[in-house]
């Protein structure tokens, strides 16, 4: 049900170039190359968003705001939402890795680290191996040093 949802907002939206660009700062001369509907893998769970593969990095934006729940005293709870964001500079990428669940060979993952020692996974993809693919190329856009 999500991705008929995220199918009709991009549509409704413009196209994933326009929502890219709404979601993102554009660098100049950047291209979006590449979107692929995904879940981000977090520390509370998969979050279900959009995976942006442009000629100068690789952004990802939830489909939905998260809500963060804070107290500044006992009586009054708070709250903000937000979407969830990760950008990486394409010169920032060390790894792309495919990766397989060795118990249920259908699920498979892509664990992207930057040079800094950031893990990134993504999963869920319907054209995995086209985004695994892209992916690829994009860090070998930059290569190490």
């Amino acid at each position: 049900m999500a991705r008929i949802v995220q199918g009709t907002k991009v549509v409704a939206d413009g196209g994933y170039d326009k929502v890219f660009r709404e979601a993102f700062e554009i660098i100049e001369g950047e291209k979006l190359l590449h979107s692929y509907a995904s879940y981000l893998s977090t520390a509370s769970g998969p979050v279900i968003g959009t995976l942006y593969i442009s000629n100068k990095r690789l952004a990802f934006c939830s489909d939905f705001p998260l809500t963060h729940y804070y107290s500044l005293s006992t009586t009054t709870p708070n709250s903000y939402s937000l979407h969830y964001k990760v950008v990486i500079q394409n010169e920032q990428l060390r790894t792309v890795n495919p990766c397989t669940n060795r118990w249920n060979p259908s699920e498979k993952y892509i664990h992207i680290v930057t040079k800094d020692g950031h893990e990134f996974w993504f999963l869920g993809f319907i054209s995995y191996d086209k985004a695994l693919k892209n992916l690829i190329e994009a860090s070998y856009s930059h290569p190490l040093p």
